[in-house]
């Protein structure tokens, strides 16, 4: 005899379990010679060893169907539970661009040529730069790529940070507590998380850490072991706040940092860290640095004429104004 515990994780419970445990009562059903007990997202299995073992196998890939596609009915718990070959979802299980499933069967890819080189970054180096243009998707597969690693144990925890750079680090005057003053910076990694996440999971890894939002001026003093760490809007980050983000680094951690060095918020006598971490890591081994550009947006159409549109009058002006620089300097 052999007693095992499964904890279902990723998905809600009660959905597994069906309607007033409807799809629960089936699965029991269709095993009759063990002895099945569910209490919350744990399940024990009592029965013979091979038995329990096979059972626990079509248990865990049901557990995936619901993860991928958001529902199971009686027919895919009748094809994957009791289906002596590989029923076409299992043939299908291993597919490699999918990042995350998100809510409702949301598959979360990486969508273009730079996203895709983030993602191959992000399996070879322990540390990448992503740097580009708004709408190209940098946060978001940042995200992604965060919650794969929580879901496949990679890591322990995922930290997500910002700088408040709107109200200068200093909160005080907004109303509400710290969370509240803090959500209005942080809420694209709460919107990324709620595509990835079902919002029982979300609330309970934001309860017990697992999953940790917040602002860069709190980074100060840690050591992020175990964790994927994601700096958002590292344009913002001064020299001294950027360089001590990158020495949080811990044991077996990851860490991404997005930004864009077109959409500088600092005041002018606060130079952005990023452009110099890019001059000054690039030979860094460890270290690799993606650039993305307007033909990574994947937003809006118009989000990439905006991009083309600002990079033209940028372009322009510069070379107006050394133009000018050198006919001040000849005169």
């Amino acid at each position: 005899m052999s007693e095992q515990i499964v904890h279902v994780e990723n998905v809600n419970p009660s959905d597994l379990y069906g309607a007033n445990d409807q799809h629960l009562t089936m699965i029991k059903s269709l095993f009759p010679k063990i002895k099945i007990i569910a209490r919350g997202d744990y399940i024990k299995i009592i029965g013979n060893d091979d038995e329990v073992e096979y059972f626990i196998n079509r248990l865990n890939l049901l557990i995936l169907h619901l993860e991928r596609y958001g529902n199971i009915s009686a027919k895919v718990i009748e094809d994957i539970m009791l289906c002596a070959g590989e029923s076409d979802f299992i043939k299908n299980i291993n597919d490699s661009d999918v990042l995350v499933y998100g809510r409702n069967g949301l598959q979360i890819k990486a969508m273009t040529a730079n996203q895709k080189l983030m993602v191959k970054a992000s399996e070879e180096k322990d540390m990448i730069f992503a740097i580009g243009p708004a709408g190209t998707g940098k946060t978001y597969t940042a995200v992604a790529l965060a919650v794969r690693a929580l879901k496949s144990k990679e890591v322990r925890r995922i930290i997500l940070t910002r700088p408040a750079v709107e109200a200068g680090e200093n909160l005080g005057f907004l109303p509400g507590d710290l969370k509240e003053k803090l959500d209005p910076y942080l809420q694209p990694l709460y919107d990324a998380l709620r595509d990835m996440l079902p919002q029982a999971k979300l609330e309970a890894f934001m309860a017990d850490g697992t999953i940790e939002i917040a602002p860069l001026a709190f980074m100060r003093g840690r050591t992020l072991d175990h964790a994927f760490v994601i700096l958002d809007e590292a344009q913002n980050a001064t020299r001294s706040q950027l360089k001590m983000f990158l020495t949080r680094m811990g044991r077996s951690a990851k860490f991404v940092i997005t930004g864009d060095i077109t959409q500088i918020d600092l005041p002018k006598n606060q130079p952005s860290g990023l452009p110099q971490a890019t001059e000054v890591l690039k030979d860094v081994n460890g270290i690799e640095f993606i650039f993305l550009n307007e033909k990574d947006v994947v937003r809006h159409k118009l989000v990439t004429d905006i991009v083309n549109a600002y990079k033209k009058y940028y372009n322009d002006n510069e070379e107006a104004d050394d133009k000018a620089e050198n006919k001040e300097r000849n005169d």
